[in-house]
């Protein structure tokens, strides 16, 4: 006779913490409105009221799912890149935050905060072997 299975657990198995695309390029102009003009006229960008572009985009596997990538310069200089010393930062959207994050941890990565939450999701940086912070964020 067979056992019966167990139907209790409706539970989804736990998502794997890893990368799931680009979710913004952000980096340093030495004449930050001029070069938001640029690309305003040169390429169309439309420049949000935060000094950022947005592309938006679906998720080929759940078209209902619609995607962001933030593009903005950055005044030269500007601390939010700190400590790295270059001249751009990439953002990468992530699913399960908390788990990469104990992978990361696992393999002596450099977790330079903790994780922020805001309405359109959860942030924290890192930095990569060649001194590059790395903004991670999960969105809602």
């Amino acid at each position: 006779m067979e056992e019966p299975k167990n139907q209790t657990n409706n539970s989804n198995p736990p998502v794997e913490p890893k990368v799931t695309g680009i979710g913004g390029v952000f980096f340093f102009s030495d004449n930050l409105q001029e070069t938001k003009n640029w690309y305003a006229k040169n390429l169309g960008f439309e420049i949000s009221d935060w000094g950022s572009s947005s592309f938006e985009s679906r998720n080929i596997d759940r078209p209902e799912e619609i995607n962001s990538l933030q593009w903005c310069p950055f005044k030269k200089g500007d601390e939010y890149f700190s400590p790295s010393k270059k001249d751009f930062m990439i953002n990468y959207r992530v699913q399960n935050m908390e788990g990469l994050l104990i992978k990361l941890k696992e393999n002596g990565v450099i977790i330079l905060d903790d994780i922020a939450t805001y309405d359109y999701g959860k942030f924290v940086h890192i930095m990569d072997a060649e001194g590059n912070k790395i903004e991670l964020w999960e969105p809602k």
